[in-house]
C-alpha cells in the first residue's frame, strides 16, 4: 500500500525471545509444559465449578470467569510464540493479525483485573454481612457484575486496536517483543503517537489503578471485620476464602503496573518482554494451583471428581411397587451431593 511518498508495511516480524540456541530446545519445553499446565489447570477449574451443584456460588461463578479468561488470555500469545520459538526463521505476522493480538490481549486482560475487583467486593459482603449475602449477591446482581466486566474490558480493547490500527507504520516492521502489544507498535509508528501514548497510560493505567484502589478498600473493610470474629477458627475459615485471591492479584497487579507506568523506551521495552513472561505464561499456570491448594471447597469438590472417575461407587435399591419388583441404582456421591443440598 502506498501513501504520499512512504510505502506502508502489511507484516511485521515478531523479534521473540532472546535465547541460545542450545537453550531454545529446553525453553520451549518449559514454556509448552507451563502451557499444557495452564489449559489443564483452568480447564479443570472451569469443569468443576459448572458441573458441581454445591460450587454454584457468585465466587465459583466469578473464578470459572477467571479460569475462561486465563486460558484465552495466554492462548492468544503463547501458541504463537511456541511455533516462533521452534521455527526460528519464520517469524512473520499479518498486521491485521497483529491488530487481533492487541486487542484479544487487552481485553482479556482488563476484564480479568476487573473481575478481581470485582470478586474482592464478593468476598468483603460474604464477611461483612453474611446474612445478608444471598439477598445482596443475587444471581441477577453478580452476573450483571461480570457482564459489566466484559463489557468495559471489549470497550477499552477496542479503543486501543482502532487508535494503533490507523497509524501509518512505514518501516522497519521488527515488532521487539514475542507479541503484538500496543507500546512496541507505537515504537515502530512513522507519525506523532503522543495521543496513543496518552491514551494508553490514562486510560489503561485508569482501569489498572481504579481496580486496584477498590481492591485494597474492600480488603481493608474485610481485615476491620476480621478482627471482630472472636474464635480463631472462624479468623482463619474467613480468612481462607480471601488469602488465594489476594495472592493472585498480587501477582497481576504488580506485573501490568510495572508494565504499562513507565514510557516505552528502549530499555523499557526489554523489561516488558520479561515482565510479559510472568504475566502471559507463568501467573496463568500457577493461579489455579493457588485457588485449588488454599480452598478447601475447590479441594473436596476436586476429589470427588477423581474420586468418581477411579472408582465408581453406587448402591443398588430394590422397590416393590404392586406385584412388580424393580431395581434402582444410585451413585453414592450424587447421594452425598443431594443430601448436602436439601439439609
Amino acid at each position: 500500500m502506498r501513501s504520499h511518498n512512504f510505502t506502508l508495511v502489511s507484516d511485521f516480524i515478531l523479534a521473540g525471545l532472546v535465547i541460545h540456541d542450545d537453550l531454545r530446545v529446553i525453553v520451549f519445553l518449559c514454556l509448552l509444559l507451563l502451557y499444557i499446565i495452564n489449559l489443564a489447570a483452568n480447564l479443570s477449574i472451569l469443569m468443576i465449578a459448572i458441573t458441581d451443584l454445591t460450587l454454584h456460588t457468585p465466587m465459583y461463578f466469578f473464578l470459572a470467569n477467571v479460569a475462561f479468561l486465563e486460558i484465552c488470555y495466554s492462548s492468544v500469545v503463547v501458541p504463537k510464540m511456541l511455533i516462533d520459538l521452534f521455527m526460528s526463521k519464520n517469524k512473520m505476522i499479518s498486521f491485521w493479525g497483529c491488530m487481533l493480538q492487541v486487542h484479544f490481549f487487552h481485553f482479556f486482560g482488563s476484564t480479568e483485573v476487573i473481575l478481581f475487583s470485582v470478586m474482592s467486593y464478593d468476598r468483603y459482603v460474604a464477611i461483612a454481612h453474611p446474612l445478608r449475602y444471598s439477598a445482596i449477591m443475587s444471581s441477577n446482581i453478580y452476573q450483571g457484575l461480570a457482564l459489566c466486566s466484559w463489557v468495559i474490558g471489549f470497550s477499552h480493547a477496542l479503543l486501543h486496536t482502532i487508535m494503533t490500527a490507523r497509524l501509518p507504520f512505514c518501516g522497519p516492521n521488527v515488532v521487539k517483543h514475542f507479541f503484538c502489544d500496543v507500546k512496541p507498535m507505537l515504537s515502530l509508528a512513522c507519525t506523532d503517537v503522543s495521543l496513543n501514548f496518552n491514551l494508553l497510560t490514562r486510560v489503561t493505567g485508569t482501569i489498572v489503578i481504579t481496580t486496584l484502589i477498590l481492591t485494597i478498600f474492600f480488603y481493608i473493610f474485610i481485615g476491620k471485620f476480621l478482627f471482630k470474629i472472636k474464635t480463631s477458627q472462624g479468623r482463619k475459615r474467613a480468612l481462607s476464602t480471601c488469602s488465594a485471591h489476594f495472592t493472585v492479584i498480587t501477582l497481576q497487579y504488580g506485573t501490568a503496573i510495572f508494565t504499562y507506568a513507565q514510557p516505552p523506551t528502549k530499555d523499557s521495552l526489554d523489561q516488558d518482554r520479561s515482565a510479559a513472561i510472568m504475566f502471559t505464561i507463568i501467573t496463568p499456570a500457577l493461579n489455579p494451583i493457588i485457588y485449588t491448594l488454599r480452598n478447601k471447597d475447590m479441594k473436596k469438590a476436586l476429589n470427588r471428581r477423581v474420586r468418581k472417575c477411579l472408582v465408581h461407587k453406587n448402591i443398588m435399591l430394590m422397590i416393590q411397587y404392586g406385584e412388580q419388583r424393580y431395581s434402582v441404582i444410585l451413585d453414592i456421591d450424587e447421594l452425598n451431593q443431594y443430601r448436602h443440598n436439601t439439609s
